[in-house]
């Protein structure tokens, strides 16, 4: 299970940081060819994509580098509503197809929070080992 959550976490940082990445740097003119509302709104593009960009972050380097661990759980919560305020965003303007992505990516890092805190998966930095 410990190899699952780690595989999912790195995939999921890997499509956050490249979407954040994307909407945070790309000319908006350039942007809007793919996604239609960064012309009426170029702020939620810039600022969406620095919360996925900070999220993909949170989402590997608490437990990669063993400093609050806990706020990896945390970085997958907020990256859910992320995606739920895409979904809204979406819906609102009648982009149903555009809905599928960010509700699954959505759910997918809902499910990953709760088992990331069941379970110890990388204790903190100067916990003593459980097996010495």
């Amino acid at each position: 299970m410990k190899y699952t959550l780690w595989i999912v976490q790195l995939l999921l940082a890997v499509l956050f940081l490249g979407a954040g990445v994307t909407k945070a740097s790309t000319p908006i003119a350039d942007l809007a060819a793919q996604m239609p509302w960064a012309v009426e709104a170029p702020w939620m593009a810039r600022v969406s994509g620095w919360a996925e960009v900070a999220g993909a972050l949170g989402l590997v380097l608490p437990s990669l580098t063993r400093i609050q661990p806990r706020l990896t759980p945390l970085a997958a919560v907020c990256l859910a509503v992320v995606m739920a305020l895409a979904v809204l965003l979406h819906v609102s303007r009648g982009e149903f197809p555009q809905v599928v992505p960010p509700l699954v990516i959505g759910a997918l890092s809902l499910v990953v929070a709760p088992r990331l805190t069941m379970k110890v998966v990388i204790p903190p930095r100067g916990t003593p080992n459980a097996s010495a």
